[in-house]
């Protein structure tokens, strides 16, 4: 009885499970058909052409967003890339820069020692060249100070020079400094004329007036004087030499048969940036005596004995 009972259940079970081993395999049945079709016209499998659409499918979002990912840290390393050039090119063009203004000061003091030297090698005396140290800015158009003094034998009231024309005079020294009042300064004054001595009769002072520009006195008002003229020396003040350049004029004030003419002239040296200068070793020639004098007027000679 037993017995019969579970053959009973086991031919049950076996119906049940009929279906499903029937369904499994179909699906084997079907895997395999499936895997061992071919395309038509490629002759590949099916099942590996449905794979890599599947694999398409998945790996397309994928290489989207690693390629997303690629490109801004890509895009973040140029950056920084781009940021270490920048900065290496700032420096460069910085360096540039600097070695370009080294070589136009180099130059600018080249051209300013070639003009000097000119200059002194075309006069008859000695000069002694020196360099400007110091100057007080309380009185920036007044007085400099050179790198040379009485031991160079400078003395005072020696004129002074660039290559563009006259500086001043030495106002005070010392054994190794010498102290240059300037054209500008007001105590300053310089026997001059328009155009050369010789080709000329506009002769006239030119003082100065604390500013960049000079004035010229006593000039005839009769002489013609043009803008742009040439001043130059006269050596009649017995401090500067005849023949050196004091200024161009940059205005005239007419004057008449009975008044002189004003003239504004600006100094050829640049004394606002003085950076070499010259000291020329000058000593005026010795007044002439007189050979005939009034008959109550003495010789300084014979004053001097008495």
């Amino acid at each position: 009885m037993v017995s019969l009972t579970q053959k009973n259940l086991s031919q049950k079970e076996i119906r049940q499970r009929t279906p499903w081993l029937f369904a499994a395999l179909l699906l084997v049945n079907f895997a395999l058909m499936a895997y061992d079709a071919k395309d038509a016209e490629t002759k590949e499998r099916t099942v590996r052409v449905w794979a890599q659409a599947i694999a398409g499918f998945v790996q397309r979002p994928v290489a989207t967003v690693s390629n997303s990912v690629s490109g801004v840290v890509g895009t973040i390393s140029q950056m920084q890339t781009a940021v270490g050039e920048n900065e290496t090119l700032r420096e460069r063009v910085n360096q540039l820069e600097t070695e370009k203004i080294n070589s136009q000061n180099l130059q600018s003091e080249n051209d300013r020692l070639k003009s000097l030297l000119n200059l002194t090698s075309s006069l008859s005396y000695q000069s002694v060249k020196a360099e400007v140290i110091a100057r007080d800015p309380s009185i920036w158009f007044d007085l400099v100070t050179i790198n040379q003094g009485s031991s160079a034998g400078i003395k005072l009231n020696m004129p002074v020079v660039t290559g563009e024309g006259v500086v001043g005079r030495v106002y005070s020294t010392s054994p190794v400094t010498s102290q240059i009042i300037l054209l500008t300064n007001d105590q300053s004054a310089v026997g001059a004329i328009v155009g050369q001595v010789g080709a000329s009769n506009a002769f006239g002072l030119i003082k100065g007036k604390g500013k960049e520009t000079l004035e010229m006195n006593h000039v005839s008002g009769q002489e013609k004087v043009e803008v742009g003229s040439v001043i130059t020396t006269t050596g009649q003040d017995r401090i500067y030499p005849p023949g050196l350049k004091v200024g161009e004029i940059v205005e005239v004030k007419s004057g008449s048969v009975s008044s002189s003419q004003t003239i504004s002239v600006r100094p050829t040296a640049n004394l606002g940036s003085l950076r070499e200068v010259a000291v020329l070793l000058y000593t005026p020639p010795p007044r002439p005596e007189p050979e005939q004098v009034l008959p109550n007027a003495k010789k300084q000679g014979e004053k001097a004995k008495r």
